[in-house]
């Protein structure tokens, strides 16, 4: 991407999926600046059929795009240990985001959770607690961007905002 680009200021979101829970973080960026604009969850519940879930969090997405409406996404990539079946429906959240980000238009970039680790405390190892100080700092907030979930859409969105910041990542290409 190129700077001339940058300096006329662009919006992402961050995002961190989930069928119960979904992070989001929205940020400006402009003049080699990044300024936080707002974060928040969509949670659905457990006990409820899970196509009724997916639609909430559909509907919510879109509302959530509706208001802030973003030039670029930044989505974290799924992860999952040992229980594949406790993936899939991570995996059936992200793909309703991802369809509705395509129907806008708006560029995805996909980032592992090292990826975003590493972009924002500089360590791939770095815990939970490490990337919301940072989160914190970064953004000049007064405290840790609460849930979990949300502070983890931030980072992601940090983490693109620095690359796109130093020219290291694009647009232009899909992953």
């Amino acid at each position: 991407m190129k700077q001339s680009r940058l300096k006329a200021g662009c919006r992402i979101i961050g995002i961190d999926p989930g069928l119960a829970s979904t992070g989001w973080g929205v940020l400006d960026c402009s003049g080699g600046k990044i300024k936080y604009i707002d974060h928040g969850n969509i949670e659905t519940k457990a006990g409820a059929p899970r196509a009724e879930r997916l639609f909430i969090i559909m509907k919510c997405f879109r509302s959530i795009l509706d208001d802030y409406k973003p030039g670029k996404a930044a989505i974290e990539t799924l992860y999952f240990g040992r229980n594949v079946s406790s993936a899939i429906p991570v995996a059936e959240a992200r793909g309703i985001i991802s369809a509705i980000l395509a129907e806008r238009g708006i560029p995805i970039l996909e980032l592992t959770p090292n990826a975003i680790k590493k972009g924002v405390v500089g360590l791939v190892k770095a815990d939970k607690m490490q990337i919301q100080q940072m989160v914190k700092l970064i953004l000049g907030l007064d405290e840790i961007p609460k849930p979990d979930h949300a502070a983890d859409a931030l980072g992601a969105a940090i983490c693109v905002a620095l690359n796109l910041k130093n020219g290291i990542i694009g647009y232009d290409k899909q992953p």
